[in-house]
């Protein structure tokens, strides 16, 4: 395993911007002060970035402001080309881009570029949705008068995004907002700037006017984003991440009545039925559970399994899981790299351990690697117990709790028992049962024999608490338009005397 960053990374690094970008130009912080990137591979210093203020947020937000007007005015054909020419950018610097998050997030080479494609296609998602915002006109059912809904932009928008997807979670934000006519403030994670200033720097080279849109790392988020949220200009917060946080930022924006989406926490329930084709499940659930090293969202977090296969079903499981290999994600070997930091793998250790102590085989794994990096095997739980904190919280790592039930009223229950409902999976071969799940489960998203449903064109979103609101598909851009209705007098009321 390399343990070192190598002198090609070191040259590639030495060439990302690592400055704020506000009104079109970088710059430092206004303070000077800079802080560390680490790879979480080596527990090396990739990389300095200059650390936002307060200052440097409210003259970001000012900048949006500023350009709001003359942007929401640029014709939907040119917003709609700018992110055509970014998403052919980007697809260009594929291999940028995933070294990029590799370095600095940790995945394998092979799981970035797939982010790259994925995070790509919202900007061509997007330049194709920009020319068609529309609206309506109708004659009212009374006749009198007559009916036009026009759609505007929303205004300036905080976008907060998280460290697992660092290019995907900004162009999911970003994308639809260009599209729609915002101008926007960034806060990438300060765990995983490097890619979202890398993303910048694309815009810039495809033509977005200064101002529209403004990045801001820093590692002190409250003090950066506080201010700009109860500020009068701003008009929209978008945030992805924890439940916790998303709770405290819709409280915090209730004061300007901020127009919110968050994207919150899960705790996805993987059901395997007994008429299931257990490899395909098989399949689908090491997808579920492994995209991203478990460092997801949407990832599987507890399988439940119909009694009759839960023997089958966790024997194959078991040994598609110890096929992985954990490396640092440039080692041609690693199909698992190492966990985001310490404090991610130490709270999977714990959830790990309490899930024993209470009475859950383990199966696989159960232990961090020796060496530098926060890495943590691929690990395997039977028998957990209902009520171990395993089941209820998000695990955000590469571990599998197995758990099984008897009838489809039972997996229904243990499926909606959690305070989330962003994504569920499911596998069975009944169309009606497919069916009954759609309407039973409290999910915004559900998987049907598949263990990805993530795509650009599809809504992407949950209900309870996993959030609020919807990106990507046609939905997406909605949230970044205003409804206005007209009325209108009858046009021939003259004729009508």
């Amino acid at each position: 395993m390399t343990e070192v960053i190598t002198d090609q990374e070191q040259a590639f690094l030495a060439k990302l911007p690592t400055g704020l970008y506000i009104d079109g130009a970088w710059r430092p912080s206004s303070s000077g002060a800079e802080f560390e990137v680490l790879d979480p591979a080596t527990e090396q210093v990739l990389a300095r970035v200059a650390d936002a203020t307060p200052d440097d947020g409210e003259a970001a937000l000012e900048a949006a402001h500023r350009a709001q007007r003359s942007w929401e005015k640029t014709a939907p054909r040119e917003r709609g080309e700018i992110l055509r020419r970014a998403f052919e950018l980007v697809t260009a610097r594929a291999d940028e881009f995933a070294l990029a998050m590799t370095l600095e997030m940790g995945k394998p080479l092979a799981e970035s570029r797939g982010e790259v494609a994925y995070g790509a296609e919202f900007l061509r998602w997007f330049s194709e949705e920009a020319p068609r915002i529309g609206g309506r006109y109708s004659t009212s059912p009374d006749g009198v008068n007559r009916l036009l809904v026009v759609k505007r932009p929303v205004g300036p928008c905080l976008f907060i995004t998280p460290w697992n997807f660092p290019l995907a979670m900004a162009t999911r934000k970003i994308a639809p907002a260009i599209a729609a006519g915002c101008t926007m403030v960034l806060k990438p994670a300060a765990l995983t700037p490097l890619t979202a200033l890398l993303l910048t720097s694309v815009f810039e080279e495809a033509g977005l006017p200064p101002g529209v849109l403004n990045v801001i790392p820093t590692t002190s988020a409250g003090a950066v984003t506080g201010p700009l949220i109860k500020d009068s200009r701003l008009r929209k917060l978008s945030f992805t991440g924890s439940t916790e946080v998303g709770r405290r930022l819709i409280a915090d924006s209730a004061d300007q009545v901020l127009r919110v989406s968050m994207e919150l926490g899960g705790n996805a329930p993987f059901l395997v039925f007994e008429d299931a084709d257990i490899p395909s499940a098989v399949a689908g659930g090491v997808l579920a559970k492994m995209r991203n090293g478990g460092e997801a969202c949407v990832a599987a977090n507890r399988f439940l399994v119909h009694e009759s296969v839960a023997e089958e079903f966790t024997a194959a499981f078991v040994e598609r899981m110890r096929s992985f290999t954990p490396a640092r994600g440039t080692e041609p070997s690693s199909t698992i790299g190492p966990l985001v930091d310490a404090a991610t793998r130490d709270k999977v250790d714990a959830l790990v351990s309490e899930a024993v102590d209470d009475g859950a085989n383990l199966a696989l794994g159960g232990r961090r690697l020796e060496g530098a990096g926060y890495f943590y095997e691929p690990t395997v739980l039977t028998d957990v117990p209902r009520g171990a904190r395993i089941l209820d919280e998000e695990i955000f790592g590469p571990v599998a709790p197995i758990t099984t039930f008897a009838t489809e009223e039972e997996a229904v229950e243990l499926a909606n028992s959690t305070p989330f409902g962003l994504v569920c999976f499911a596998y069975t071969r009944s169309l009606d049962r497919t069916m009954r799940l759609a309407e039973e489960l409290e999910t915004g998203m559900l998987g049907i024999n598949a263990g990805v449903v993530s795509n650009p064109a599809a809504p992407f979103g949950g209900v309870k608490q996993s959030g609020l609101g919807r990106e990507g598909g046609l939905e997406g851009i909605d949230e970044y338009l205003e409804t206005c209705y007209v009325g209108i007098s009858d046009p021939f009321a003259s004729r009508k005397g």
